[in-house]
């Protein structure tokens, strides 16, 4: 089955809060779950933003419906599947492709330092080009949309691989001081490394850190010597690692437990 279909089905068979946020170039619906405990905090939650890391769309899932179930405090806005036309590209024509429908690397096209990073590229491809004006695309620009709309107190982005958690985009004193013991925490529950990517500018992390001055993570999952995509058969050892990080984000939020740092 393919993971647009995998989707499609969660989506349908799910029992609490769902919505339709848009729809791709391609028009593939973009679902959006909802699941609410209390109003703070709000956390969004983006997958498969990149077309070949669509373990992050199954993972995102298993989140959803984990949350729905046993979540204790907050709401959480899944969107598991934030490019659809890529991740169809992928399964069909081209393994490694990262892209969206127009070939622009969705996450080098937001607002934030666009086009300034290391590897970005002017020309459309697999990856790294960041289209023609920050927002460009239809994808970017309904995530950036959303993400106004709820005003989540942070978000979180899943891609894939390498096991690491990034966080920073230029923040100073306690803001710095804040996002940093969040990641810290992430990393404690998932096993994960935190490291800095000073050379990467234009993902959606970027524009909710540099923006809206809210804590938000990248966690790539997936151990980096898996290959692209990452199978389905490790799926389950990428959950057992990844199942308790949104009680974590939702209590380090209402605890505030970077005050503890300042």
């Amino acid at each position: 089955m393919r993971i647009i279909d995998k989707v499609s089905l969660f989506y349908q068979t799910f029992k609490g809060e769902k919505s339709i946020i848009g729809n791709s170039l391609f028009g593939l619906p973009i679902y959006c779950i909802t699941v609410r405990k209390s109003d703070f905090p709000i956390i969004v939650v983006q997958s498969g933003m990149h077309a070949r890391e669509h373990i992050t769309t199954l993972l995102s899932i298993r989140l959803a419906q984990d949350f729905y179930n046993f979540g204790r405090v907050g709401t959480v806005h899944f969107i598991p599947l934030i490019n659809p036309d890529g991740v169809c590209i992928c399964e069909n024509f081209n393994r490694l492709y990262k892209a969206n429908g127009r070939g622009v690397d969705l996450n080098v096209n937001f607002p934030a330092r666009w086009g300034m990073g290391e590897f970005n590229k002017i020309i459309s491809g697999d990856s790294d080009f960041i289209g023609e004006y920050p927002l460009s695309e239809k994808e970017s620009s309904l995530l950036c949309e959303y993400t106004l709309k709820v005003k989540p107190n942070m978000t979180v982005s899943y891609h894939a691989k390498g096991e690491e958690i990034y966080w920073e985009f230029g923040q100073k004193g306690n803001m710095r001081k804040r996002d940093k013991s969040i990641a810290n925490a992430v990393a404690r529950e998932t096993g994960y490394k935190v490291k800095l990517t000073p050379n990467s500018t234009g993902g959606y992390k970027d524009w909710c850190v540099q923006q809206l001055k809210i804590p938000a993570l990248t966690i790539e999952v997936g151990a980096d010597e898996l290959e692209h995509p990452i199978g389905e058969e490790y799926l389950d050892s990428i959950y057992q690692k990844n199942k308790g990080v949104l009680n974590v984000l939702t209590n380090a939020l209402t605890e505030k437990i970077w005050l503890k740092n300042l």
